[in-house]
């Protein structure tokens, strides 16, 4: 397993990624057969006010990772919020998480986006997901294959080292022991959530993704004077590594 302080194998890594992109080899259908999920888990501020930044997020990543080559037939997307018309259980939304990882067995991307602790993170109305039960439900859905996981939340550090494994890539917008910043009334989504999104466009894989939505954040909280700060945490297991750089590079 390699970390982000391993800066030295990660840089060689997406530069050549970004060779083989220039070389003219395409990466289209990259992601082809990966199941992929994206959970807007909670729908409240810290003092339990509505809003909208989880599921904004929600929308727009479920469109930013299709342009970069996850098919929509292959994803699926919820929001655990109860006041909506026919709300989604956390049960519910679990279950078809697995169907979708049963049916594309090529690669799992599964992206969890809500408020957190350092017990775990808010998974609907009235549940909480640790890092335990994320490990075996991702063991169960996922089992050897190329996964990337990404958790935005307060104290997702937590779950780096719980799901670490040598065929999967674990980003969280946090340390475990930080929070993250960006669920207010006002926010348009949280901001790990937004410099994810920022950086896509211009990302040739997960591995530079990282990089950049990382240094986004750090930008951001600087700016802001927000501390302390975040410090969004990467972990990288050394089988998906070089995947990452090559095969499973982000479709332009």
């Amino acid at each position: 397993m390699i970390r982000r302080a391993v800066v030295t194998l990660i840089a060689g890594l997406s530069l050549a990624a970004c060779a083989t992109t220039s070389s003219g080899q395409t990466s289209e259908g990259a992601f082809d057969g990966w199941a992929a999920s994206i959970v807007a888990a909670d729908w409240t501020t810290s003092r339990g006010t509505p809003i909208q930044a989880f599921d904004n997020a929600r929308r727009d990543l479920v469109a930013g990772f299709q342009d970069v080559g996850f098919a929509r037939a292959d994803m699926v997307d919820f929001t655990l919020r109860p006041d909506v018309p026919n709300p989604t259980s956390a049960d519910q939304a679990l279950d078809a998480i697995g169907r979708n990882a049963e049916q594309a067995t090529r690669g799992c991307f599964l992206y969890f986006t809500s408020h957190g602790s350092p017990r775990g993170i808010v998974f609907g109305p009235n549940r909480l997901m640790s890092p335990d039960e994320m490990a075996r439900r991702i063991d169960g859905w996922c089992g050897t294959r190329p996964t990337v996981v990404i958790v935005s939340a307060c104290f997702s550090g937590v779950f780096a080292d719980r799901l670490a494994a040598p065929n999967r890539m674990v980003i969280s917008a946090a340390r475990r022991d930080r929070s993250s910043f960006g669920c207010s009334e006002d926010a348009t989504y949280p901001y790990f959530d937004g410099c994810i999104l920022e950086s896509l466009p211009t990302s040739p894989n997960f591995l530079v993704l990282a990089d950049q939505a990382t240094l986004c954040v750090s930008r951001r909280e600087r700016e802001e004077g927000l501390r302390p700060a975040s410090e969004p945490q990467t972990v990288v297991g050394v089988d998906i590594a070089p995947l990452l750089a090559t095969t499973y590079a982000f479709r332009r």
